[in-house]
Order: C-alpha cells, then sequence, then structure tokens
C-alpha cells in the first residue's frame, strides 16, 4: 500500500523543531559579555549567565548566580535541580522542585521536573507535568515559555508541538548559541547530519566555548571524518571535563574501535561525575554483554532499573551494540525486551525495523517500521527504509538451492543467471572448504542506484566506498550500473560478501571485522588471481612510511577512511599468513572458537599463537613477500619533474643513479612515450614492469607496453602486455576491451572468450558480450550455455536484434526444444522476412515437429 510521507529533511529549515543539549537551556538574548544579574527579578539576565556557565563547565560560577538571586525563583530552582541532577542526586532535585512547582505552572521548575521524573520512569506522573508546560507555551506570547513548551513536548515525543513552538521562540533569538545548539541536536536525532552540522557550527562562531555544540560536531561526523569527531570531543571536554553525555561519547567511539578497554575508562569517568546516569549504565551493561558476562551484564541492568523501573532503553541501547557486533538476532531479541517494559518506544520500533531487515525479515520490518512512522514521521532513517522497502517491493524474486534473489525488473534478465551461480557455487565451495553447513535460505538484493543500497544496509544514503555488505543471511549489494563501467567487479564483490556468509554463520556471528574482512578479500583472491590484489602497491607503500597497523590495532583502521581500503588488504595477507602457516583446520578452530565467544587472545592461544608471536612472524613473511617491492616503491632520491623542456633529459639522468625505482623509471617511459621516443620508452617500462610487475590501471607500464605494440602491429605482444596486466587489474575495462579487439583482428577464440568472460565482471549490460559468448558457445555445441547468453543478449537490445533471435533459435532448436526454437525465428523473419538463415533454420524446424 503507497503511503504518503513527508521527509524531515525535505522541510522548509524555518519549519524544522529546534532542541536542547539538556531538558533546560535558556536564551542568550544578550551580548556575551552581560554583566552578572544583581537584581533578584532579573530572570533575562540570570538565564542568560546561567546558560552560558552551564555550556562552558562552570558550575562553581553557577552556584554562585543562583546564591546571588531569590532562592524561590522557579528559575533558580530549575538551574540548582539540573546541577544536583547532573551530579546523580536525584531525591535531592526532586525534593527542591517539587514545593516550587506546586506554585509555578508552566515554568522551567515544572519542565525539570517533569524531566527527572520521566528519567526515574514516573512516566503519567511526568506526563501531566510536562504536558502542563506545553498548554502553557502554546497559550503563551514569552518566549521563554514557548521554549521550555517545545522542550517538552519533545521529551513526550510530539515532535509536530515542538516544531511549532520552537520556530516560534527561534524566531525571538537567532543568534543564540543555546538555540542553535539544541536545533542542531534535534536535526542530530532525526539524521538530518547537514543541518545539525550547520547549526553546531553556527553555535561555534557565536561563543567557541560552547562545549555541547562541539560535542554536536563530533556527533555528526562520527562517521565520516573520525579524527575530527575525535578532536571535538575532546574540545568539549576540555571546556568542560564534567560533560558526562561527551565523556559517554568517548566510549562509543572506544566500541566501535573495539576497544573495549578505553571504553571502559571512559564509562568509569562519567560514573564518577554521575552514579545515577542510565546511559553510562546501559554502556556498561552493553560492554559486559558482548564479553558475555552475563552476571555483569544483569547487574548493570538492574542498576538501570533501580533508577527506572520501567527503563527499556537499556535493552535498545544493548541491542544496537550487539547490531554494530553484527548479532542482529540477538539485537531483534534485545530491541523486544525494550518493548516489554516500554510498549511506546518509537525509536525501538524503528531499531528493531533495522534489525529485523538484517536478519531478512522484511514483513516484520515493515509492519515495525509502519509503527515507528506513524509515532514520528519526520524520522529520516524511518522515512528513507519505507521509501526503499517501497521500491524492494517491484524487485523480481528468484528462489533457487540455497537462495533467494531479489533484482530490479530491468536489471534481471541480464543478471539473474550469473548472481545465482555465483552465490551458490560461492557457497557449495566455500562450505566444503571451512566444513560448515549454511543455514539457508541466503537473501540476496542487487540494487540499481547506490543509495537504494546504502539506506538498506544503514538507513541512509552515502557509503560511497561501500560496494556490498553481508548481515549473515542477508547480502545486499550494488548493481554494475550503480557505478560507472570499469568502477568495480561485481562478480568479485557478489563472492567476497558470500564469503561473509560463511564465515559469519560459522562464528555465531561474533568474528572480528578484521578477520571477517580478511577472510573475504582472501577468498577472492583465491578465486580468481586478480581479484583482491587492488592493495599491493598501497601496501608496500604504507611499509615505506611506517604505517602499516599492528595486529592489535587492526579493527581501527576500518573506522578511518583514509586506511580502510590498506586496512582489508593488510588483513587478507594476516589471514593468508595464518592459513600457510598453520592450516586451513587452524583457520576453521579460530572461526569455532570465536563462535564459542572466545576473545582473540583466546583464540590465538587454541593454536599456540599469542599477539606478540603472530606479529613477529607475520612481520617476518612481509618483508619476505613485500620486500623488493617497497625498495622499488621507495620515494626517489631527487624530485621528478612534472612538465617542462628538460624533464626528458633530467629523468634521464635520474634514471641512471636510480635504476632500481619504479617511480623514475615509469616516468621516465611515460615521458620518451610523449615525444615520441618509443624504444627509449619500451626500454624504462619494461624495466618499471619488472621492478612493479603488479601496476594497474591502463596507463601502468604494462597498459603502455601494449599500446606500444599494437602501433608496431605486434598483436601477440600487445596481447601478452594486456594479460600481464590483466592478472593483477580487475576493473581496467579499457585494457579488457583492448584485448578483445585484437583477439578478434588475429581470429583468437580463446583471448577472445576470455576477454569477453573478463568484459561481464565489469559491464555486463554490454549486449556484444553475450552476443559473442552465446555464438561462440553455440559454434562449439555447449548449447545451455549459448541459449543463457543468446537471452541475456536479446534482453538488453543488441544492435542486431535479427542475427540474435536467430542464434538463439539455432540453439534451442539443437537443445531440441522447437517449440521456443520457432517463436524465435518467427520473431527474426517478423524484422527482416527475407532472412534467408532464419528461413532455412524454420524449414528444418517444421520438419522435425513432424
Amino acid at each position: 500500500m503507497k503511503r504518503r510521507r513527508t521527509a524531515w529533511g525535505h522541510m522548509p529549515r524555518g519549519c524544522q523543531v529546534v532542541v536542547a543539549s539538556v531538558l533546560f537551556l535558556a536564551f542568550v538574548t544578550k551580548p556575551l559579555g552581560a554583566q552578572t544579574p544583581t537584581g533578584p527579578n532579573d530572570k533575562a539576565a540570570f538565564l542568560e549567565s546561567a546558560t552560558r556557565a552551564l555550556a562552558h563547565g562552570n558550575r562553581d560560577e553557577l552556584e554562585t548566580l543562583a546564591e546571588s538571586l531569590d532562592p524561590g525563583m522557579p528559575e533558580v530552582v530549575a538551574f540548582r535541580a539540573r546541577l544536583l541532577i547532573d551530579r546523580g542526586d536525584y531525591a535531592q532535585a526532586e525534593a527542591l522542585l517539587r514545593p516550587v512547582v506546586r506554585e509555578a505552572q508552566g515554568t522551567a521548575a515544572v519542565l525539570e521536573l517533569g524531566s527527572l521524573l520521566q528519567t526515574q520512569g514516573q512516566i503519567e506522573e511526568a506526563r501531566v507535568l510536562l504536558e502542563s508546560v506545553i498548554v502553557n507555551g502554546l497559550r503563551s506570547f514569552d518566549p521563554f515559555e514557548q521554549y521550555w513548551g517545545a522542550l517538552a513536548a519533545r521529551a513526550v515525543g510530539n515532535f509536530r508541538q515542538a516544531n511549532r513552538l520552537f520556530r516560534s521562540a527561534a524566531q525571538a533569538a537567532p543568534d543564540d548559541p543555546a538555540i542553535q545548539t539544541s536545533w542542531g541536536q534535534l536535526f542530530l536525532e532525526k539524521y538530518n547530519h547537514p543541518d545539525a552540522l550547520a547549526s553546531f557550527q553556527a553555535a561555534l562562531a557565536l561563543d567557541d566555548q560552547w562545549a555541547p555544540a562541539h560535542l554536536g560536531v563530533a556527533q555528526v561526523l562520527a562517521s565520516e571524518n573520525p579524527p575530527v569527531a575525535r578532536s571535538s570531543v575532546d574540545r568539549a571536554l576540555e571546556i568542560d571535563p564534567g560533560f558526562v553525555a561527551a565523556h559517554l561519547f568517548v566510549a562509543e567511539l572506544a566500541l566501535d574501535d573495539s576497544n573495549r578497554d578505553a571504553a571502559g575508562v571512559a564509562i568509569a569517568e562519567a560514573l564518577a561525575i554521575n552514579p545515577e546516569s542510565l546511559e553510562a549504565r546501559s554502556l556498561l551493561a552493553a560492554v559486559a554483554y558482548l564479553e558475555d558476562r552475563t552476571t555483569a551484564y544483569e547487574a548493570e541492568v538492574a542498576r538501570a532499573h533501580e533508577v527506572n523501573p520501567v527503563y527499556g532503553e537499556i535493552y535498545r541501547i544493548v541491542g544496537s551494540r550487539a547490531a554494530r557486533a553484527y548479532r542482529f538476532p540477538e539485537a531483534v531479541s534485545l530491541v523486544r525486551r525494550a518493548l516489554q517494559l516500554n510498549p511506546d518506544n518509537t525509536r525501538a520500533y524503528a531499531d528493531l525495523g533495522m534489525h529485523l531487515l538484517r536478519t531478512g525479515d522484511e514483513l516484520g520490518a515493515r509492519e515495525a517500521l509502519d509503527r515507528s512512522f506513524e509515532d514520528d514521521p519526520f524520522d529520516i532513517v524511518t522515512y528513507n527504509l519505507l521509501q526503499m522497502m517501497d521500491q524492494l517491493s517491484e524487485f523480481e524474486t528468484f528462489e533457487q538451492g540455497d537462495l533467494v534473489v531479489r533484482i530490479h525488473p530491468d536489471e534481471a534478465p541480464a543478471l539473474k543467471e550469473y548472481v545465482i551461480e555465483t552465490a551458490q557455487e560461492a557457497l557449495d565451495e566455500l562450505t566444503v572448504r571451512y566444513g560448515m553447513t549454511v543455514q539457508a535460505p541466503i537473501l540476496v538484493e542487487v540494487f540499481p542506484r547506490h543509495d537504494d543500497f546504502a539506506v538498506r544496509t544503514l538507513g541512509l544514503p552515502g557509503m560511497l566506498g561501500a560496494l556490498g555488505a553481508c548481515f549473515g543471511n542477508v547480502v545486499t549489494l550494488d548493481s554494475p550500473r550503480a557505478r560507472p563501467p570499469g568502477d568495480f567487479n561485481w562478480l568479485s564483490t557478489l563472492w567476497h560478501e558470500m564469503a561473509h556468509v560463511v564465515t559469519l554463520q560459522m562464528s555465531n556471528q561474533r568474528l572480528p571485522r578484521w578477520l571477517s574482512e580478511g577472510i573475504s578479500t582472501y577468498e577472492e583472491k583465491r578465486k580468481h588471481v586478480a581479484w583482491g590484489r587492488d592493495g599491493v602497491l598501497d601496501f608496500a607503500v604504507a611499509l615505506n612510511e611506517g604505517s602499516v597497523l599492528s595486529i592489535r590495532d587492526l579493527n581501527s583502521g576500518f573506522t578511518r577512511p583514509e586506511t580502510i581500503s590498506l586496512t582489508y588488504f593488510q588483513a587478507s595477507i594476516l589471514v593468508e599468513h595464518l592459513i600457510d602457516t598453520h592450516g586451513m583446520t587452524a583457520m576453521q578452530e579460530i572461526l569455532r572458537g570465536y563462535g564459542q565467544g572466545l576473545e582473540t587472545d583466546e583464540v590465538l592461544a587454541r593454536i599456540g599463537l599469542d599477539f606478540d608471536s603472530l606479529q613477529a612472524s607475520f612481520d617476518k613473511a612481509v618483508e619476505e613477500q613485500f620486500g623488493e617491492l617497497r625498495l622499488a616503491l621507495e620515494k626517489p632520491q631527487q624530485e621528478i619533474p612534472s612538465e617542462g623542456p628538460e624533464m626528458l633529459e633530467v629523468l634521464r639522468s635520474i634514471s641512471i643513479t636510480d635504476d632500481g625505482n619504479f617511480h623514475v623509471q615509469s616516468a621516465l617511459g611515460q615521458a620518451a612515450l610523449e615525444v615520441g621516443e618509443d624504444e627509449e620508452a619500451r626500454k624504462a617500462l619494461e624495466r618499471a614492469a619488472i621492478l612493479v610487475p603488479m601496476a594497474t590501471g591502463f596507463d601502468s607500464p604494462r597498459g603502455l607496453l601494449a599500446r606500444i605494440a599494437q602501433a608496431e602491429g605486434d598483436q601477440e605482444r600487445a596481447m601478452r602486455e594486456l594479460e600481464m596486466l590483466l592478472e593483477y587489474d580487475e576493473t581496467s575495462i579499457e585494457a579488457v576491451r583492448l584485448y578483445a579487439t585484437l583477439a578478434e583482428e588475429t581470429g583468437d577464440q580463446l583471448r577472445l572468450g576470455q576477454a569477453y568472460e573478463r568484459l561481464i565482471e565489469i559491464d555486463p549490460f554490454d549486449p556484444i558480450s553475450h552476443q559473442v559468448l552465446g555464438r561462440m558457445a553455440l559454434e562449439d555445441g555447449r548449447t545451455a550455455l549459448a541459449t543463457r547468453e543468446l537471452t541475456v543478449a536479446l534482453a538488453l537490445d543488441p544492435v542486431d536484434r535479427v542475427a540474435v533471435h536467430t542464434d538463439l533459435a539455432e540453439s534451442l532448436f539443437l537443445s531440441r526444444n522447437f517449440s521456443q526454437a520457432k517463436n524465435q525465428v518467427m520473431s527474426a523473419l517478423e524484422i527482416a522476412p527475407s532472412y534467408e538463415r532464419a528461413q532455412e533454420l524454420l524449414l528444418a524446424i517444421i520438419e522435425s515437429e513432424l
């Protein structure tokens, strides 16, 4: 059923909600240099100074401000209560607030008490108080009261009213850092990262000491720029060492890096400030859960429930951390427990929908996401997922063997057979190799738009570097059409993800990322020499620069954009080293050990290793394998000129003293080629290719040597050079096309077939590849393959449809499928009635039917 939805990110900025970082932040309506208030009724001045003091971490200053004013003033009481709440003195804060609330309806004190009671699980009383603040805000023209009403509306989950009230309040103080920060936090909560970042940056432009804004920047950039995120949260803590939320964010960053010890330190610092922090207890529970310390986990849950007996959020947070560890079925169970305690937790329904999608339960996911969207239509992730599922419902579904495959109908004719064949082959081969039985069915979904793949995977567009994802029983990946031809090899990507299916299932979803990605990349390379070898040169350069990660720190490389590609490759050669040194049986034992809940040091001990011994043997193996290569890739002794008339002469001079440097020889070859010195170019490029045979790209030494040979009419030499290039290069579509052209010109059918098979790995939507392979298979008597390839070619609208219809008819005829053969030959004759080959074939079909 279609539904009309409004995406939060598509609303005009003026219509969006502003929210505070804590439940009570007031306007800063005067210049930041305003004097401390002296009059007991100077509410605005007090709110300005108190809010700034809190944002700057100056709690002593805030205490002094409060002592200088009427102790019964609701705003003063609210701030004093906030200080008590921040250090976990909930009972004292409640005792302070209740007497004031009786006489001060709709004030900040009522907001603070309602929020405190909500924290403690006294939901009904809290709602009554918060609703009164909302009503007062809706009736009031006072921007403070509108602002408090907006905060109360957000607290009870009424985002529409919060939007209305924040809009009114924001118009009164557009340059206030508290409001800009609050606005950013709501955008962040709704996954509207661009507007969130703009708001946080606007707040910092007004006051660069605003700690909550620094934390907001860190939260926005945590995924796309972890170093800046870390420096931003460090700045927040430098300003305010007592900022509990910042300490907990540091803990989350550490957990993302699988550094649970560092996370524990940050959580302990948060609890030292506020021992009753439910969020801190939730993260402690998550760490204990991930480490299978059941008693400690249950103890933290119990501690949280002492504060709030209906705090289901702890299960949602633990579930989120379990999902980040790829333990998706457990995440589903945990979030369901959260909903048992609090059936109105909209965020929990959204999380449940995401987790169910990752387990393959798309029906259950839609139900959960629909419920979440009904309660909160402003959540971008929920909106995106429902939109994606609407599109996914239009995909064609194919069930065969261990697989359920979903492909867009425009692409299914070209991709279906390849996806099913490759995915099933991977399962059959790898389950035997790893000694396991896969838990089928495995759902494979192929997306023609990259952003749809990204939403299916994480709920948001982006993930520009990702090509595929695996969740254990679910595989998602980009279609070849999602990126320009030559951008990636889609079949190697599919093989990579199917390897994840095997290892994740075998380890009960508990594999560390370095091993999971390492095995998948290693298995790519085992399947085809060119697959999984893209990082060789980058790794050798990293060795020279000393930037290769230690084995202990390898997981952290996956969280930094600048190191992730290198980390994939390093992990793969570590896996290769483990298997070469200790055998496949040891690798199986490692996977089973993780499945039993062991940590990495315990798993290594099972095969007689520890981190230090593994690091030592790995370093030795790396030097043996890459020592000569990294020497060839060292920086030249003299800087290589990039242009100028003297460039060639300088390179000639450098090459004499730096004969073993790849950069020098490659640059000399290219420079000589540009001025027509082909023989000199050939010698330099040959030297470069010997030094670094795995250099990739059409403009690599092998690619240039092939073109020199082609220009000289030496087609055999050109093809040999291209073969050596394509041994390492899985995506150079220009090289493959040239290889196909040369093979066709020389009549080399074997090479021609290899070329078109490789082209299909890169661009399966070119009908010529399928047409040629189909015709070759037909000539060899491989009618099943011929029928498949020619059927695909027809679906891709070839230029010569008559010939393809006729070839397909011939293949079907040889398979004794006379009815379909006749249909194809008639289609050919409808286009070209006088086509003799089709006429003759039709007569043969009719005679065979008699």
